[in-house]
């Protein structure tokens, strides 16, 4: 790790801000899904240990700076209590002297959540203000919010600059070395599999890690860019015309490392599964849509995984959520999962894809920042993991 840990600072009877990523589903004011929390805990029960009065502050949803009641994080504090088996304190505010008495009132081993962060406008803003309130409640900061780490806001890199010790938590530090790895000393060979309706969103992964991957494997919406810049017919598929020409381009330079879909399963439209069909080349006729990879290329696909040395995974092959469109995506997320490689897996749609064919737990790691992954993947800068204390 290029920055410091929780494991480089001493925290004993310190107040210590942890930026986390309590960004959690919530259904009837409960949380509905508590895979961040429990991503987080790490770190947060490694504070406890060492005597350390822990203030977590998080976002959650997009309130737009203003209160939002629907998307409190109060329902986190009940779960966050069940988790650590403990009290966990939650104060209605961010930063102001309530705040700050919440802060002081906390013994070593205690834990204080904070207000949605976002319910101030000066969270996105990057607000100085809005910083040295947050600045205020601690002695130390942690930053283990990987899915923010692209974006600069004041929870993350505004109270970095202001806060001294500034390093990152457990979790961050776990999602940097896995990405790392992919960029810098991957074993061989690495494969991307990608995925997801659009080539706009990872064209630049693509674009930087062209010379560094060793198989590229395309499938989902994306692929149908790829294949009309080819020259071949996609029916009423999604293409994204104005990337036809990066399209082109990119598969020029590609080569035969770039591999895109063979034969289709299609549709009259995605909300027709009764309309499904395979076809058996590469083109889609008109009137159609595709919907999945078909079983040649789930065969090449599949077949590519075996003997990897690193896989990493962004985006379904289909529309997977639909049982008839399932196939490619399934067959897929197994055949990675069983390779044996290192594999790393990123985005929304990835994960509850892999979560829905039961490959979650033999995946090694899965990010909780998908557009932060992107963003890494792409070469650029993460601002708020930039600003941490370098060792």
């Amino acid at each position: 790790m290029k920055v410091k840990t929780i494991d480089d600072v001493d925290v004993a009877g310190k107040r210590v801000l942890v930026r986390a990523d309590l960004n959690v589903p919530l259904k009837g004011g409960q949380v509905a899904d508590d895979t961040r929390v429990v991503a987080t805990l790490p770190t947060i029960r490694e504070l406890i240990g060492r005597d350390a009065r822990v203030i977590l502050c998080s976002h959650l949803g997009r309130p737009k700076g203003k209160v939002k009641a629907e998307l409190s994080l109060r329902p986190v504090a009940a779960v966050l209590s069940e988790k650590l088996g403990r009290d966990v304190a939650f104060v209605e505010t961010c930063v102001g002297p309530e705040a700050e008495e919440a802060a002081k009132k906390l013994s070593d081993g205690d834990v204080l959540l904070l207000e949605n962060t976002r319910f101030w406008p000066g969270e996105e803003a990057n607000d100085a203000a809005f910083a040295r309130g947050l600045a205020a409640l601690a002695d130390v900061f942690v930053d283990d919010a990987f899915g923010t780490a692209h974006r600069k806001h004041a929870s993350n890199y505004g109270v970095a600059e202001l806060v001294k010790p500034a390093v990152a938590g457990y979790l961050l530090a776990k999602e940097v070395q896995y990405f790392d790895r992919l960029m810098e000393r991957p074993p061989r060979p690495l494969i991307f599999v990608l995925g997801g309706a659009k080539l706009s969103t990872k064209l630049a992964v693509v674009t930087n890690m062209l010379e560094k991957v060793d198989h590229f494997l395309i499938g989902g919406g994306m692929a149908y860019t790829f294949l009309k810049a080819q020259g071949h017919n996609v029916g009423s598929s999604p293409v994204e015309d104005d990337f036809l020409a990066d399209a082109k381009k990119v598969l020029d330079r590609a080569g035969g490392k770039l591999e895109l879909p063979g034969d289709h399963v299609i549709a009259k439209a995605l909300d027709d599964p009764a309309s499904a069909r395979a076809v058996d080349c590469a083109s889609i006729p008109e009137g159609y849509v595709g919907a999945d990879i078909g079983s040649e290329t789930i065969q090449r696909f599949t077949a590519a995984t075996v003997g990897a040395g690193a896989i990493f995974w962004n985006g379904p092959m289909g529309v997977f959520e639909v049982p008839a469109f399932a196939d490619g995506t399934e067959a897929v997320a197994r055949a990675i999962a069983e390779s044996g490689a290192v594999t790393v897996a990123g985005g929304g749609e990835t994960v509850q894809a892999a979560r829905q064919f039961g490959v979650a737990e033999r995946l090694s790691h899965i990010s909780t920042g998908g557009g932060a992954s992107l963003k890494y993947l792409e070469g650029k800068p993460l601002a708020a993991i930039d600003v941490l204390d370098r060792k």
